[in-house]
């Protein structure tokens, strides 16, 4: 498999540089370990056999090996943690180990802080502009603090799109086909259903692959909005009884994992007699996840264009999320009891935020513009600063700012920060 130049490559060289030891946490195959080995001079992989054998008998004789070394999937043995640590006390060096990890060690994983000898990176699947997908004329952090846009068309077809989404953030599927993508995502889906998911967790008891199978569904019909426990319960059930505990409890098993983001509540003073909605809204980690689940392929994705808009939408925050993690940033929503919603709002490490929302064509943007301008509106200015920028992110269309102010900007002319 090729490798692609990441948005990590340069934030894992500073980190080495300032920290003893960098831990890269993902979700399974974002790139992690071939990342890390960019930069590692040796390596193990504790889900090897004859690599777990030796921790087992000595966690003191895997770290041995030259520096930097890569620790690959050190969940697996959760007191190597401390002997990192340990070796990084007594060595005083920088750049030590590279600890990477797809899922959050169970709960019982007894952990010494690892403030002062750790930086830990938050590691996503390929953004557009890794895959290739986008020009990146435009700067996110340009847009984002300066406001800047450079004029730009993009013509990218709702086909194109469904595609793109399809083939996801994987670096697997970097030069792949519709039909290996589709065969990826399912045998992908099926792991995680009948052997990942009862890898996490303090649970004893093994969780169903069907109810799982059934809640991954569950959450791409519901992909984008905020679908509560109960409702994905019914989605769960079938003809069994499954209640809101039981989904909340396999939630946090694929949150664990890494497979499922929560995008919080947005909470503004807003000038405004409507109550807001504080429930969380649903993504996957990667939108392919979705379609994936349903077994939607690129046919059937772009005849049905308001899924695909969900998708579209889910898409744009999973590839904020990777481009701005590590950066302070804090992403959210906002929708309040009346159905006034913004899709996205950025807060910057500045102070200052953005409102943004997703349209899959550009003959939305009006629309979506308008919703912007009110919600700037409805701001109590004396308890919270309006944002700073308004911006569209559409599927094509041409890049610019609006006579109202508010920047109109195809996703595929964003590039890195």
């Amino acid at each position: 498999m090729r490798y692609v130049n990441r948005l990590y490559d340069t934030q894992l060289q500073d980190r080495l540089k300032s920290a003893g030891a960098v831990l890269i946490r993902g979700v399974k195959a974002c790139g992690k370990t071939e990342t890390a080995k960019r930069l590692a001079k040796s390596s193990t992989n504790l889900l090897l056999e004859a690599d777990a054998r030796i921790a087992s008998f000595s966690l003191e004789q895997a770290l041995q090996g030259d520096k930097p070394r890569l620790i690959d999937e050190w969940q697996e043995f959760p007191k190597i943690w401390d002997s990192v640590k340990v070796s990084v006390d007594e060595s005083r060096q920088k750049g030590q180990y590279i600890l990477t990890g797809s899922a959050t060690p169970k709960d019982d994983a007894k952990l010494h802080s690892g403030v002062g000898r750790f930086s830990i990176i938050e590691m996503y699947p390929m953004t557009w502009i890794e895959k290739g997908f986008a020009s990146g004329k435009n700067s996110m952090s340009a847009l984002l603090q300066d406001g800047q846009v450079e004029f730009e068309e993009i013509s990218t077809t709702t086909t194109d799109i469904a595609e793109k989404i399809i083939l996801g953030g994987w670096p697997e599927l970097l030069d792949s086909s519709e039909q290996e993508a589709m065969q990826f995502l399912d045998d992908y889906i099926a792991l995680i259903c009948e052997v990942d998911i009862n890898r996490v967790g303090t649970t004893t008891r093994r969780r169903d692959p069907l109810k799982v199978r059934r809640l991954f569904e569950s959450i791409a019909r519901n992909i984008s909005t905020e679908a509560s426990y109960a409702t994905l319960a019914r989605d769960v059930a079938g003809n069994q009884d499954v209640n809101s505990e039981t989904v909340a409890e396999y939630l946090d098993a694929l949150s664990r994992l890494m497979l499922v983001n929560m995008l919080p509540a947005f909470k503004p003073h807003i000038s405004s007699t409507y109550a807001l909605r504080l429930t969380p809204v649903k993504h996957f980690v990667d939108a392919s996840l979705a379609a994936g689940a349903l077994r939607l392929n690129i046919s059937k994705l772009s005849s049905d264009p308001k899924y695909l808009g969900l998708l579209f939408e889910s898409c744009v925050v999973q590839n904020f999320r990777a481009a701005l993690a590590n950066t302070g940033a804090v992403l959210s929503h906002y929708r309040n009891s009346a159905g006034k919603e913004v899709d996205l709002i950025v807060e910057l490490p500045q102070g200052n935020w953005c409102a943004i929302e997703i349209k899959l064509g550009f003959g939305q943007a009006d629309e979506a513009a308008k919703n912007l301008m009110n919600f700037h509106d409805s701001i109590d200015v004396s308890k919270t600063a309006k944002p700073s920028r308004l911006i569209v992110i559409t599927g094509n269309g041409f890049a610019h700012k609006r006579d109202d102010g508010v920047i109109v900007v195809p996703f595929a002319s964003l590039g890195k920060l």
